[in-house]
């Protein structure tokens, strides 16, 4: 062949492998089983299982679980209604839960991307399908795309900000077009992208609640339901991914069952019953009290602290920037030395929690000490646009003696808050221009919470703050919170090891103003909106965890939350009657690696069956039909003997 010959062979090849790709020619293009967020993925290409599962673990069984509430539909991608989960929705990529965030293929097969992740695009399975048969393609993966980020919850907007375009390559090949370079996170959150049934929800209106199950393609699908009242998982025979290597050992229960309660009172009683199987506890107080009762002294009820690697993220009293009360900064500061946590811990929660004092609690991504290095050369860029003491002093919460009786710290309320230009006439704390009083109601849903709450407006009340609480139902919580219509509540966001561009829906200036996000405080920072993007923007995990820190000083040091508490373990109760693997993973409680042991079941049913304390006994301890009743009759026989003592002996004229 020529030379000639030869060039022009090499183009036609390099022209028919371009016409193949469907995609730009570039030098360093990855193509590859799994994506990290930095370094390599930890589980190599044709790996068999993660490790902290049971590849063996027996597939059977009923789960029975509770949920606080109710539910009035199955269609959780609209923001409508209050959805129940149906266990069918997948996505493209699955996370594992050993590593920071490393994704794996789920629906994809590979994933290829450029060094500067400017894109990605997803080569699904052939052997993907709905549960109806049909084969999942690259329309669905667009579709999903295009119906969540403009009739789905406002999150997918903010989530998906940064695709510029999703387009179909094949019928099994789909590309993701960023506007933005070096996000390194966007390839795996693409990842999390929900896929949905295009030609199922041909003809339905997507922008509907609905209680007819949609179709789905995943472990499970919904057997039956009572709105409102429980619904039943049910794990799927023929599930096309059950061997996948990210699924090995996982999705093992035939059923799953959740009913619906009013409280968690009731869940409690329903746990003891036997009624339901698992309760991960979040009451400090039902911990420490009201579980002491013969099940669990006999190891039929399991009551473990789980030890977890989890970052806890920030739950606190949220302070709405919006309304006007709490727009100044000094008095968002003053307010969060009315609660007395020490007090509060002590009393209320048996001492079980640590005080929160970071977004990012129970992680390295913290804030702690003095800023230092790469984090403080991120501060020193904005010198004069935050507070001084973001660099001299640590973020601490104020705390107390644990007396109850907070005087200093309120004393430092009052000097607070005659600097934002308020002071106290007639027992009461007025503005000095207006003469109006400070007022403010805290919204809850939760009852639990208000034994909490009141303690706290005391002492607000004791600064002449006019404070109400007001409880309300799920339905209008939800509400009032998607429409940003309170003034304080509590809320927990929580965070992962690898924070990116959820942060924006977070914290943002531009979800300040939209409905359904999760900037409930109402920040409008631009500092804050640069951290974001400098966090997002992340080059390695040493500058991720820089960049974090840096955000969280910033976003401690506008007092937009009053800090709450956390714990470090999960608290857990379940009848023993499950087994799981012994290697624990970070996140503590991971119920999809359990399995239904049927050894352990049928020793616990033949000990309930034998044990005569336990069937004389309710649920909550209390003697009912066994020792209390015997008492009672013989307390009942000694009364009547000593009845007819007495008038035999008046009959024969003897005194008493």
């Amino acid at each position: 062949m020529t030379p000639n010959g030869r060039f022009i062979g090499a183009a036609c090849i390099i022209g028919w492998l371009s016409v193949l790709s469907d995609s730009p020619v570039y030098a360093d293009i990855s193509v590859s089983h799994g994506i990290a967020m930095h370094g390599e993925p930890k589980y190599d290409d044709g790996f068999s299982h993660f490790d902290y599962v049971n590849p063996r673990a027996p597939k059977g069984g009923e789960l029975r679980l509770a949920s606080q509430g109710t539910f009035d539909s199955f269609h959780a991608y609209i923001p409508k209604g209050n959805p129940a989960a149906t266990g069918s929705v997948e996505t493209l990529l699955t996370s594992s839960a050993d590593e920071p965030f490393t994704e794996y293929g789920l629906i994809a097969e590979t994933i290829e991307y450029p060094e500067d992740r400017s894109w990605v695009i997803f080569n699904l399975r052939p052997e993907a399908r709905w549960h109806d048969g049909v084969p999942i393609t690259a329309d669905d993966v667009v579709w999903s795309f295009e119906t969540l980020t403009t009739m789905g919850p406002p999150s997918y907007r903010f989530y998906y900000g940064g695709v510029e375009s999703a387009e179909v390559l094949g019928e099994r090949r789909v590309k993701f077009t960023f506007s933005e370079k070096n996000n390194r996170e966007l390839p795996l959150i693409v990842g999390q992208l929900p896929i949905l049934p295009k030609h199922y929800w041909q003809g339905r209106d997507f922008q509907k609640t609905t209680l007819d199950p949609p179709l789905g393609s995943g472990p499970y699908r919904i057997a039956g339901f009572e709105a409102g009242r429980y619904y039943i998982q049910e794990r799927v025979k023929d599930y096309w991914g059950t061997d996948l290597p990210v699924n090995v050992g996982m999705h093992n229960f035939d059923r799953i069952r959740i009913d619906f309660y009013r409280d968690d009172t009731a869940i409690r009683l329903a746990l003891k019953s036997g009624v339901v199987d698992f309760r991960s506890e979040n009451q400090a107080k039902a911990w420490a009290l009201d579980f002491n009762v013969p099940s669990v002294e006999k190891g039929w009820l399991r009551k473990e602290l789980i030890r977890n690697q989890r970052p806890t993220g920030m739950q606190g009293f949220v302070m709405n920037s919006r309304r006007a009360v709490f727009s100044d900064a000094k008095v968002r500061d003053a307010l969060a030395y009315a609660f007395d946590f020490q007090w509060t811990n002590k009393n209320l929660f048996f001492s079980q929690y640590t005080r929160t004092e970071s977004y990012f609690s129970n992680s390295e991504l913290a804030s702690r000490g003095l800023p230092e290095g790469e984090e403080l050369e991120i501060l020193e860029a904005y010198r004069g646009r935050i507070p001084e003491r973001v660099f001299t002093s640590p973020f601490r919460a104020p705390a107390t003696d644990g007396s109850g009786w907070a005087r200093e710290n309120l004393r430092t309320a009052f000097a607070l808050l005659e600097e934002a230009g308020w002071e106290v006439r007639d027992m009461k704390l007025v503005d000095t221009g207006g003469g109006e009083q400070m007022s403010f109601e805290i919204l809850l849903v939760s009852p639990a919470f208000e034994r909490i709450v009141l303690p706290f407006t005391r002492n607000l009340r004791r600064l002449g703050i006019d404070v109400s609480v007001r409880l309300v139902d799920q339905t209008q919580y939800i509400n009032r919170l998607r429409s940003f219509d309170y003034d304080m509540f509590i809320f927990t966001w929580g965070q992962s090891e690898s924070p990116g561009n959820e942060q924006r829906n977070f914290w943002s200036s531009a979800a300040a103003d939209n409905p359904s996000s999760r900037n409930f405080a109402g920040i409008r920072d631009p500092v804050v909106d640069e951290l974001i993007e400098l966090v997002i923007s992340a080059p390695s995990r040493e500058s991720l965890v820089a960049r974090t820190r840096a955000l969280d000083r910033v976003l401690l040091s506008g007092h937009y939350v009053i800090p709450n508490w956390h714990i470090r373990s999960d608290r857990v109760l379940y009848w023993d009657k499950f087994s799981r693997p012994s290697r624990p993973v970070r996140d503590g409680v991971m119920v999809q690696r359990w399995w239904f042991d049927a050894e352990k079941a049928a020793r616990l049913e033949q000990a309930k069956n034998t044990d005569a304390s336990l069937l004389d006994r309710g649920a909550d301890g209390e003697d009912r039909w066994g020792l209390g009743w015997v008492l009672a009759a013989l307390a009942g026989m000694l009364l009547i003997g000593w009845f007819v003592f007495r008038r035999a002996w008046h009959s024969t004229g003897a005194k008493v």
